[in-house]
């Protein structure tokens, strides 16, 4: 206690600040800034308040919207950016800081822990004042006429999600992405396609915790895994995600570990595992996304040896774009199809990667287009959710926390964070890490605070996309839910039934290797991001009622789905 009150004094006196986090109803909302993200003096952080968190608003507003902290029953009235003391978080006492002549004086008051007297001398100088066309007028009320905020407000609503949401595509290139995504010919090999993995009859995904991807035979659950020569050497290390909503225009991360994002960091608009070698053109990150498994040796390109195409990418991971685009404009059929959907191509010898990947996107990002969901209705028109699901959406907002990071339209914050799921399969493995595991986030940034984060998945059609989790360790929903409730528990009580990976004999020892290195094991079950949330048995019935309702009325009705044919002539799954 006698060091929180010291590290409050010094904050206020000598105007310095540290880590910083910002909570509501107990669940943090933005991720907490290291000391060497604070500039100025000043801590920033971006606030999102999840849909339906139910919020009072018991103190006085200045004439800047008010932070929610952890244990208060605070309105958001407007979601700018905030700046916050260290100290302040944790006495949860925190508020926006004064700006301009009235600093110190605030700061004076604020010593004391006279936070409402220092609200006053908080007159919203500074950067937040050239934004004031653009504040929310609501934010600028009177100190003394918010006496009668102090009654419950109103649950804050989600905004419904609309055609208008999503990235305009052309329908002829989304025509042709769709022959392109079940076509072998994208493969090293020819055996394998993206709708392998992404199969319209598994509501885009393959069913399997990892996947079996380039040599095995089959579609889903009942793939195998290949004979001889041609047998797979290793599983896809992590579950195929799911396509749903990807043409969302708030979507800017993609894979587990966000090696994909929007970024100009290489001048082609995107920072990717290719960095400067990605082409110039692509349209958007599902068209960059597109591409990426082609270069991937065990997913599409195929073994060392085996064809051109994994030769050129072991040379340089750009090297088997050519090959393939080329493979693909000299199919007669596609030639035209290319020169009709693109204003820009007049003759097949100009289709490049680019096209192909765009073509691609425009088909994935229309085709997995979907929000009629039950839940969708209860947003725009306010029809009821079943009973149990209702509960299952107030535990979901409220006290399940689950919207701590499921939040936004797409129900993701598209951050990352350590979960403990329990660890099996290959590992994606470095050039310097050989070891079979997956340190998820840190592969992409190297850096250590990322070690065992992943993307947070969306969850709009989440029934249907079974198994969960990066590793897919969980073929039952309600298996998830509990796991996200008690991580702990649930992995120390995990088996390897309750995820679906199919029996490969010659990869048994690797499986469960990585469950045998003791150190790994204590350093990634330390690794949790959450408290656990007692849940009893019905609670999480009601949390997958609600999960449900977020299936789409018309989900298994897509508008294009599996051509019966492809134009390489090769065969389609």
């Amino acid at each position: 206690m006698f060091d929180l009150i010291r590290r409050h004094l010094l904050d206020h006196f000598f105007d310095r600040n540290g880590r910083v986090g910002v909570s509501a109803d107990g669940a943090e909302l933005v991720p907490q800034e290291r000391a060497d993200e604070v500039r100025g003096g000043q801590a920033e952080a971006r606030f999102i308040v999840p849909a339906d968190t139910r919020l009072r608003a018991r103190v006085a507003l200045h004439g800047r919207p008010q932070i929610p902290v952890e244990g208060a029953d605070i309105v958001l009235l407007d979601a700018q950016t905030q700046r916050v003391h260290y100290a302040d978080q944790f006495l949860g006492l925190g508020i926006a800081r004064p700006r301009g002549w009235p600093e110190r004086l605030a700061g004076l008051c604020k010593t004391p822990l006279f936070h409402q007297v220092a609200r006053v001398f908080d007159v919203g100088t500074g950067r937040e004042r050239q934004n004031k066309a653009e504040r929310n007028p609501v934010g600028q009320l009177h100190l003394g006429l918010l006496v009668c905020l102090s009654l419950t407000a109103t649950p804050l609503a989600a905004q419904p999600i609309t055609e208008e949401d999503f990235i305009p595509f052309d329908a002829d290139q989304a025509r042709l992405g769709q022959l392109l995504f079940y076509d072998k010919i994208l493969s090293g090999n020819r055996n394998i396609s993206c709708g392998t993995c992404h199969h319209h009859d598994l509501a885009g995904t393959d069913g399997l915790s990892l996947g079996i991807g380039e040599g095995g035979v089959g579609l889903g659950p009942k793939r195998t895994p290949g004979e001889g020569s041609d047998r797979i050497a290793k599983r896809i290390p992590r579950n195929a995600p799911a396509l749903w909503n990807l043409g969302h225009k708030d979507v800017r991360v993609l894979f587990h570990d966000g090696r994909l994002e929007i970024s100009d960091i290489y001048g082609n608009g995107f920072d990717s595992p290719a960095e400067e070698w990605l082409p110039q053109g692509l349209e958007s990150i599902i068209a960059a996304q597109a591409l990426f498994p082609m270069t991937a040796q065990f997913e599409m390109a195929g073994n060392t040896g085996e064809n051109e195409v994994i030769g050129a990418v072991k040379d340089r991971i750009d090297l088997g774009w050519p090959i393939l685009a080329k493979r693909v404009r000299t199919i007669p059929a596609y030639g035209e199809m290319f020169v009709a959907a693109f204003d820009h191509i007049e003759r097949p010898e100009d289709v490049t990667i680019v096209e192909i990947g765009n073509a691609l996107a425009a088909f994935i990002g229309t085709e997995w287009a979907n929000f009629d969901s039950p839940y969708d209705a209860f947003l725009t028109d306010g029809t009821p959710l079943p009973e149990d699901a209702e509960r299952g959406r107030q535990l979901f907002f409220g006290e399940a926390r689950c919207a701590q990071c499921h939040n936004g339209p797409l129900l993701s914050d598209q951050d990352f964070h350590a979960m403990a799921l329990p660890a099996f399969g290959p590992g994606r493995t470095r050039q310097w890490d050989p070891i079979p595991r997956d340190v998820g986030r840190m592969g992409a940034t190297d850096d250590l605070e990322d070690a065992y984060r992943f993307r947070t998945p969306p969850l709009r059609n989440v029934a249907l996309t079974a198994p969960y989790g990066h590793n897919g360790a969980y073929s039952s929903l309600r298996d998830m839910v509990r796991h996200m409730a008690d991580p702990v528990s649930m992995r120390s009580d995990w088996s390897p039934a309750r995820a679906a990976l199919p029996e490969v004999p010659w990869l048994a020892a690797v499986d469960y290797v990585i469950q045998s290195d003791r150190l790994e094991m204590e350093r990634h079950a330390a690794t949790l991001d959450v408290a656990p949330v007692a849940l009893s048995d019905a609670q999480v019935d009601e949390i997958v009622a609600f999960l449900n309702s977020l299936t789409g009325v018309t989900a298994h009705e897509r508008p294009l789905g599996r051509p019966d044919h492809v134009p390489s002539g090769l065969p389609v799954d």
